[in-house]
């Protein structure tokens, strides 16, 4: 069984003007490691990978003040990939979601 490395990918500003150079960016699941991300993206996309990076989000603290009191949290770290794609390569990340809405009307 083939279990799903990839959660999501992550759209930021920065990461939208990378995809434009064929770098794109994911969060993954904490345990995998650079050679299971290569495999799930060319798997998945059907692309050629170059490289991969990986870094750790480090959780955030949260705090909110009330008129019942103070709320205190943390926003979750996690576990980024940066997949560097060979040279003409690319990946449509918003190909599902827009094949979602073409069917759900």
């Amino acid at each position: 069984m083939v279990r799903e490395v990839l959660k999501r990918p992550l759209l930021t500003e920065k990461a939208t003007l990378q995809a434009e150079k064929g770098i794109y960016h994911f969060e993954v699941l904490p345990d995998t490691n650079k050679i299971e991300i290569a495999q799930a993206v060319a798997r998945k996309f059907g692309v050629a990978v170059k490289s991969v990076q990986t870094s750790w989000r480090k959780p955030k603290h949260k705090t909110q003040n009330t008129r019942k009191g103070v709320r205190r949290g943390i926003k979750q770290g996690y576990k980024k990939a940066i997949v560097h794609l060979e040279a003409g390569q690319t990946i449509d990340i918003f190909a599902p979601v827009e094949a979602k809405d073409k069917g759900a009307l």
